[in-house]
């Protein structure tokens, strides 16, 4: 139906049925004075003006005009009129019904443009909202030509940006219609170049009076100040993302060399016991002083022990960096978390002391995707943790339960327990409790490693403590 009354040819008929019928009303049924029939037709004028436009307007007011002189005119059913104030009559009438087409025309015609701008100016902040939410350069380059295309019901984009090595288009169309020395070119000049005809629109793109790039879209029928608006938002949007990219990577780098000097602190300081107390058994052997088999035996474990100490610690850092770098690729496979456990037993049975462990683990549990030697380091991790921290002679639990598709296993000791704003900071790195940092050795990474190995395995870990009741510790394994 829309289609039809767009057809000019019934818009014409139209308006010549109802001038027919205006005549037909008045002339056999309603008889009236001539100046009520004028302006029944200047009625039909301006209707038709506001409607179609002026062409229609003048098309209607030109047959008006004719029926007018011929139907209620003296003399009549004659193009003759026989008293001068009826040609007064008739060609005000006719002006009247030019001049009000033309200013109902311009009316129609600055509403239409104002909603054309109302519509680029909304589709202008949605464009500007998709800009920001891209952090990455390289993605956001490749994003613009689509969201162009797509924010402003074009067919084609290609965006050129100086100091890039390639042209961003929106598919292989655009790039047949943009060729890279002609953005080059817009760029170079700083001036747009429209080509209404074709629906081709070149534009640079801005940084105040430095050009920066250029863009060209195909189907375009936008106005020129939206053409600038968008140059100069891809401009203000490139330029944004390029100095967060470069702020980030600052700031990542001050992280990095914080880390490490942390790093080096809290390792150059635990290096020291252990090396202390192997160099000083070392002397002591190799001294002239008479030493019986004990002893020596006595000396030679505080070596073997602290040696060990040391080969953990430089472990720590290592992994540490790893996990930092993403280095670390587990190797994931279905196992029970049993198998985790017992050889988490089996590695700590030197330092649990006289710590008993009771474990309560259910006989079926579901297989868990997950690498077995490094959740076993998670483990261990916890278990020298509750035994460095616990008092002599009180239990360690281990509990496993299964919860809403997850293996939870849990950790439960009898020492000091975490107050509420250390619990929110304990699986930072290198951080270590006020209380116990000066009593009880440790860097501060076992938590933090742990942590971010149980990340790995898209799990999750967290602490539930009461100061002077003790700890639990407990990590969450998605099950297969």
């Amino acid at each position: 139906m829309k289609r039809v009354t767009e057809n000019p040819i019934f818009r014409l008929t139209f308006s010549a049925a109802i001038v027919a019928g205006i005549v037909l009303v008045y002339f056999r049924w309603i008889h009236v004075n001539p100046t009520t029939v004028g302006f029944s037709f200047l009625l039909a004028v301006l209707l038709f003006s506001a409607a179609w436009g002026l062409r229609y307007a003048i098309f209607t007011a030109v047959l008006a005009t004719v029926v007018y002189n011929y139907f209620f005119l003296p003399p009549l059913y004659r193009f003759t009129i026989a008293d001068p104030q009826n040609w007064v009559a008739l060609i005000a009438f006719l002006i009247t019904a030019v001049l009000a087409s033309q200013l109902s025309e311009r009316a129609h015609r600055s509403a239409m443009h104002a909603n054309q701008r109302r519509r680029e100016v909304e589709r202008l902040y949605a464009f500007s909202q998709q800009l920001w939410l891209s952090e990455n350069v390289f993605e956001l380059l490749n994003l613009i030509p689509k969201h162009i295309v797509e924010s402003f019901l074009l067919s084609g984009a290609a965006l050129f940006v100086e100091g890039k090595q390639e042209v961003y288009y929106f598919d292989e169309a655009s790039r047949s219609l943009f060729p890279v020395d002609k953005l080059n070119a817009i760029s170079d000049r700083g001036e747009p170049e429209l080509q209404r005809e074709s629906r081709i629109c070149y534009m640079p793109l801005r940084m105040g009076m430095r050009s920066v790039g250029a863009f060209g879209l195909s189907g375009c029928d936008l106005s020129r100040e939206s053409l600038e608006a968008i140059g100069s938002l891809v401009a203000i949007s490139i330029e944004r993302t390029n100095t967060v990219e470069k702020l980030t990577r600052s700031e990542a780098n001050r992280e990095t060399d914080r880390l490490r000097s942390m790093l080096l602190d809290s390792v150059t300081h635990e290096f020291r016991t252990p090396l202390t107390a192997i160099k000083a058994s070392a002397e002591t052997l190799l001294s002239d002083a008479e030493l019986d088999k004990p002893q020596r035996n006595d000396l030679l474990l505080v070596i073997n022990q602290e040696g060990d100490r040391l080969n953990r610690l430089i472990g720590e850092a290592a992994e540490v960096s790893q996990l930092d770098s993403g280095g670390l690729q587990p190797d994931i496979e279905p196992h029970q978390i049993r198998e985790a456990i017992d050889a988490a037993l089996s590695t700590c049975q030197p330092t649990l002391g006289g710590h008993a462990v009771e474990l309560s683990i259910p006989q079926q549990l579901p297989a868990v995707p997950m690498d077995v030697a490094r959740i076993t380091e998670v483990i261990s991790q916890l278990l020298m943790n509750a035994a460095k921290y616990s008092p002599v002679g009180t239990p360690i639990h281990i509990t496993v339960d299964l919860r809403n598709s997850e293996v939870v296993t849990s950790i439960a000791d009898h020492g000091p327990g975490i107050d509420e704003l250390e619990q929110q900071m304990i699986f930072e790195k290198f951080y270590r409790g006020r209380d116990q940092r000066t009593l009880i050795q440790g860097t501060g990474m076992g938590l933090a490693i742990a942590k971010a190995i149980v990340e790995l395995h898209n799990g999750k870990i967290g602490v539930t403590s009461q100061v002077g009741k003790g700890s639990v510790f407990h990590f969450s394994l998605p099950v297969i």
